[in-house]
């Protein structure tokens, strides 16, 4: 089982908040690590088996970052309130639909298609100019590692643009112009932070 930070005294939330209300993606960063306790936290309370605790972390990990991006400290409550009600419902959303079953991405499963219509798979995106690296990478293999990069190798606003961007753990695919309204920020900032990730991904494969 992970160990997570302590969590932040309310005087430092009260700070790294103002610090994300101006824009700084290092409090982002600061805001989802010193939370994770609370996730693991809601996560426990549902008894679930102990193989698959990292799994629902990964998921209720999900229902923070939505709950740091949408806080609003005007409303007078603690974001770990707020944060509190958005992890569980990630986590009650991933029951409904049997979204857990997604946790293990195929690199070989379809994505997209390219402008001829060829259907592209992660691997496309993510494999080097070196032909061999499909040869060395085993399919179980990578679905585990794959995993565990996407929430451990990446940092939140990278992680999120993926899951968006790929359609991952049941979210709809959307395009960088669609991401880049919904974040408020550029397209072309999407597309910077996404190659950045897939170079992250890329290069945790060739280490293993």
């Amino acid at each position: 089982m992970q160990s997570f930070q302590k969590p932040l005294s309310a005087k430092e939330e009260s700070e790294q908040l103002e610090l994300l209300r101006r824009g700084s993606p290092a409090a982002r960063e600061i805001l989802i690590e010193r939370n994770l306790r609370l996730v693991a936290h809601i996560v426990k309370k549902y008894n679930l088996p102990e193989r698959d605790f990292d799994d629902y972390i990964s998921i209720g990990t999900i229902g923070l970052i939505k709950a740091i991006d949408t806080f609003n400290p005007q409303k007078g409550i603690r974001l770990a309130t707020y944060a509190s009600r958005c992890i569980d419902n990630e986590l009650l959303m991933m029951f409904r639909s049997g979204r857990k079953q997604s946790r293990e991405v195929s690199l070989s499963e379809p994505i997209g298609s390219d402008h001829d219509g060829n259907e592209i798979t992660l691997l496309d995106i993510i494999e080097t100019e070196d032909e061999a690296v499909e040869d060395r990478l085993y399919l179980e293999s990578n679905k585990k590692q794959l995993h565990r990069y996407l929430f451990h190798a990446l940092n939140g606003r990278e992680r999120e643009i993926l899951l968006y961007r790929y359609g991952l753990y049941g979210y709809p695919e959307r395009t960088q112009r669609e991401i880049a309204d919904e974040l408020n920020i550029s397209r072309s900032y999407v597309s910077r932070i996404e190659k950045k990730a897939l170079r992250k991904l890329r290069e945790k494969f060739e280490q293993n």
